[in-house]
């Protein structure tokens, strides 16, 4: 066995063994996967990855829980899947695609044409798709690669386009103009994930893709409409953020209840630029006190100016094309690109007289995420999913428990969220994804006359396009010869497909095997901050087009921040590839990552600075399972980790300590040990040896019980304690007198304590730490001939099969260790680092006493003390001893006559009482100051009353070493 722990030599090997032995596959040990099973099934699928992606450490936390939990309920012997799968993230592919498109070859995708595109971006997914199938396998994931699913897969497209027509056929899911969220530089609907919300706090000038100069935001421009038909100067003000899209204006708004404007209901205003006049109308959501109370309305381009469009029937003028260009206007405005209109608008406004001012306004600005480009609300015919029923069927299923979301606080979430949905625009203009199978419909006779885009009659939905030729001439009363279809050049939402991912993996529509035994899931874990884009979908589509929940439980983990607390974003240089933990970095390889980056050279140089603040000599190597375990560890039930690459390290120095216990464990067995049939005690065990036992009890029930409730850091905890504060420092200490001495009864049974501990320890562990478990696990000998060949498959720790909990074991070694923390403090306070001092233990009753003899001998093992003997009751210490409260009924007198030159000692003590007097004085005058209770900061206070309480409690320890030294000379 290698001396030290390494993760490099540890990780190389297992995996592949794992995989090629099928012990994830859910057949595994078993007929077929719908051979009964009393322990149940488990099925949870994966949050498919975006097939552009590399993992972050986000998703890095989210396969430590995942696989946690997988490798858990397969040790427990349920018929277990974990499905693996890739999505095919149509913008993001899209655009990761083009821009290489256009960087190797000087082609946009349409000089390229649609058909080789596509063929373009099906070879880049062949090429680069299989990276996060390899860092999921780096990170130890247990997932059955065989039933591995990619969302643009036949199987997975013939249910997405079933799933479209059927929904299609009963009117869920319709055709409608109305406003979305639009990218002029992708030329895109895209949907309210995708857009991030940049909050200003005045006037900001911003970089926007295809403009070379900064544009301007966060500023209010007020301007006057005159009233048409007034005899003098009469206006009205109404101020807006976005001048230009006053060219699309059709009214100006006032409240019914506004006293300044109830003279001019009926009247209009005159629009400066265009041949038509404004209707003033009168609407309750015009806020009196904002501006002049007067609201400009331009329905096309505002979703409030929409509605209001909407109830008054006024007429939505679309004043931008697709790439933000404007239309429907007149000369010199026609044309413009939408921010250079802005500058030529107000420019008119002034030469006009009509500019009112200007002055800095809060706002926010929508970016789309994926092009940095600021979106425009547009009109557009696109497709809907009607949400309303399928909303409350889902609020309803987490009302009557059917569904239980885990944290519970995300349920009012849930239901709020449910409550006020809107429907779902599936619609995107790309190329990349699932081409929507609804079809345009032309119809070659005079008796139909022709149809336009947002007339619903006039499309048809079908799973080929034969199917929808026989379902248009059936609903337009012709044959079949008469009919032209044209099917929508546009794709899905890539949510549309992951909305079907637990039941189109199996192959639904078709019934199958897996189908029937895996659907409904058990579990669905995944960030809450796509608890609706994701969760919410799949409950809904899930039962609406199966009649089941897809899973019975949603846990929801926290959100990986820096350890500043910052989100994780590139620009900031805080963005960790997880393999980094694992195998370390240079600082000089994170600056080279940047470089290829999609980074701005600005942006680049920012990021770099990130990395030198926080990763001065880069990242240390750590392994995975450090990093599975620390991720888990910090799970707690709240939203957001900020993590520590150092907390990461800690735990990897936790590897090491479990390698060397076990080398000097495997070193104590013997090479002729050989495990009883049973972990049960043999009746010979030392009060030691019950003590570790029922502690491992107690690990063994907070591990199922917080593995049962999610609380992972609840398990890391119990089994970090027992390995390192119970097992390492305490029973490995006590043992080595044991195993080194001459009862070989007593020494057998410890043997077999050991051996359990490693054995259950182990298997413990095994689900946060796969690698090195199995390491050391296939270094130990079996119990039986039939013992399963990994510890991936062998049995979880359960409480019914380790029930040793010993009260009165854990009470003895409890004033064992005491002791031991009162002498090795009194050790440190008198430096007797080399020194085997004598130790005496007054107490305070005879039934102590006993106890106290019986663990004697621990505490001189564990406190390295020389001879530990217990006083009679009543009997002075010896003298020149130090003393300490072990507990209320133990004192411990630590010799130090002879062992220390008192004089010497009293002069560093004499020293150390002036100077703690110093600083103590100087606290006192300062916190007596007049003014310190008003202008001192109350942390600040806090910290010094606290700081001298330390002080005084030091010179009172001081105090009682002089009189001791004193005594002694």
């Amino acid at each position: 066995m290698p001396d030290s722990y390494s993760p490099q030599y540890v990780e190389a090997a297992w995996y592949p063994w794992w995989e090629q032995q099928g012990f994830f596959q859910p057949e595994y040990g078993r007929s077929s996967v719908s051979a009964p099973n009393p322990r149940g099934v488990f099925m949870m699928c994966i949050p498919p990855p975006n097939v552009t992606g590399s993992l972050h450490l986000g998703h890095a936390l989210t396969n430590a829980i995942q696989d946690s939990l997988t490798r858990w309920h397969r040790m427990r012997g349920e018929t277990t899947l974990w499905n693996p799968g890739c999505d095919h993230a149509g913008i993001a592919t899209q655009v990761v695609v083009e821009k290489k498109l256009w960087r190797e070859q000087g082609l946009s995708r349409h000089q390229l044409g649609r058909e080789a595109f596509l063929r373009e971006v099906w070879k880049w997914k062949e090429e680069k798709g299989d990276r996060i199938y390899h860092q999921l396998k780096k990170l130890g994931s247990s997932l059955d690669w065989n039933r591995a699913c990619f969302t643009m897969d036949p199987k997975l497209s013939a249910a997405v386009t079933e799933a479209f027509v059927r929904l299609h056929e009963e009117g869920v899911i319709y055709r409608s103009t109305r406003l979305v969220n639009w990218s002029c530089t992708l030329n895109s609907a895209i949907s309210d994930i995708e857009v991030d919300k940049k909050e200003l706090t005045g006037r900001t000038l911003l970089s926007v893709p295809g403009y070379k100069e900064k544009v301007e935001f966060g500023v209010l421009v007020s301007f006057a409409y005159k009233i048409q038909g007034s005899d003098g100067d009469e206006e009205v003000v109404v101020a807006t953020t976005r001048i230009e899209t006053m060219l699309g204006d059709v009214a100006v708004a006032v409240h019914p209840k506004d006293p300044r404007y109830q003279h001019l209901k009926g009247r209009s205003v005159i629009h400066p630029f265009l041949s038509r006049s404004l209707p003033i109308i009168f609407d309750d959501f015009v806020d009196m006190e904002f501006g002049t109370g007067a609201v400009k309305i331009t329905p096309a381009h505002d979703q409030n100016d929409y509605e209001v469009g909407r109830r008054h029937r006024l007429e939505a003028i679309t004043i931008m094309d697709s790439q933000g260009a404007l239309i429907n206007v007149p000369p010199p405005f026609l044309g413009l690109p939408r921010f250079e209109a802005r500058k030529a608008v107000l420019a008119a406004l002034k030469e006009q007289g009509l500019f009112r001012g200007v002055e800095d306004n809060p706002m926010v600005v929508p970016l789309c995420n994926r092009s940095k480009d600021v979106v425009e609300p547009l009109l557009r015919p696109q497709w809907y999913v009607r949400c309303g029923e399928m909303a409350q069927a889902a609020s309803a299923a987490v009302t009557r428990g059917d569904l239980r979301i885990l944290p519970e606080a995300h349920q009012r979430t849930w239901h709020t969220w449910m409550d006020n949905i809107r429907d779902w625009c599936i619609s995107r203009q790309l190329w990349w994804g699932h081409r929507i199978p609804a079809y345009f419909v032309t119809v070659s006779d005079p008796a139909v006359p022709p149809g336009e885009d947002p007339d619903e009659r006039y499309w048809v939905s079908g799973r080929s396009k034969a199917e929808a030729q026989e379902k248009a001439a059936k609903e337009f009363g012709v044959s079949s010869d008469k009919i032209s279809l044209q099917q929508d050049e546009d794709v899905l939402d890539t949510w549309f497909s992951s909305g079907l991912f637990p039941f189109s993996i199996f192959g639904w529509p078709n019934q199958s095997e897996d189908l029937s035994v895996f659907y409904p899931g058990t579990l669905l874990e995944t960030g809450h901050d796509i608890l609706f884009f994701w969760v919410a979908r799949m409950v809904m589509l899930g039962l609406k087009l199966t009649g089941k929940l897809p899973f019975r439980e949603v846990y929801l983990h926290a959100i990986v921040r820096d350890a500043h607390g910052r989100k994780m974003s590139k620009s900031l240089g805080n963005v960790i590839d997880p393999l980094d933990v694992i195998h370390g970095v240079s600082l000089q390889g994170l600056h080279d990552q940047l470089l290829n980056s999609n980074l701005d050279p600005s942006e680049v140089e920012k990021a770099k600075d990130g990395q030198k603040a926080d990763f001065p000599a880069g990242i240390p190597e750590c392994g995975t399972d450090a990093l599975r375990f620390g991720l888990c560890a910090y799970t707690s039930q709240g939203r957001d980790i900020n993590l520590d690459v150092n907390r990461i390290l800690g735990y990897r120095h936790f590897c090491n300590k479990l390698w060397n216990a076990t080398k000097f464990a495997l070193r104590g067995l013997g090479k002729g040990f050989v495990p009883s049939a049973t972990s049960e005690p043999g009746g010979h065990e030392s009060l030691v040896d019950r003590w570790i036992r029922s502690r491992l009890t107690e690990a063994v029930r907070l591990s199922n019980q917080g593995f049962q409730a999610y609380d992972f850091p609840a398990v890391t905890t119990a089994q970090y304690s027992f390995w390192l504060y119970e097992l390492c420092d305490v029973y490995l200490e006590c043992l080595k007198p044991v195993l080194n001495g001459m009862d070989h009864v007593v020494a057998e049974c410890a043997r077999q304590t050991l051996y359990t501990c490693l054995d259950v320890g182990l298997r413990l562990l095994s689900p946060f730490m796969p690698f090195v478990t199995e390491e050391l696990f296939q270094r130990l000998p079996r119990r039986t001939l039939q013992a399963p060949p990994s510890l991936c498959v062998t049995p979880y720790p359960e409480p019914s099969e380790c029930s040793w909990k010993d009260s009165e074991a854990e009470a003895a070694m409890e004033l064992a260790l005491s002791i031991t923390r009162a002498v090795r403090s009194l050790r440190a306070d008198y430096n007797l680092t080399r020194i085997r001092p004598d130790c005496f233990l007054e107490v305070a009753d005879e039934a102590t006493g006993i106890l106290a003899s019986a663990v004697s001998a621990y505490v001189q093992a564990l406190a390295s003390a020389g001879v530990v003997a217990v006083l009679a009751l009543g009997a002075p210490a010896p003298q020149g001893c130090a003393v300490a409260l072990a507990s209320d009924r133990c004192s411990v007198h630590l010799q130090l006559q002879g062992l220390v030159d008192p004089a010497r000692e009293l002069g560093k003590l004499q020293a150390k009482h002036s100077e703690a007097q110093r600083q103590a004085q100087r606290l006192r005058e300062r916190r007596a100051a007049s003014g310190y209770p008003v202008k001192v900061p109350l942390e600040v206070q806090e910290a010094d009353r606290a700081k001298l309480q330390q002080i005084e409690a030091e010179l009172k320890k001081v105090d009682e070493a002089i009189v001791l030294f004193q005594k002694m000379l």
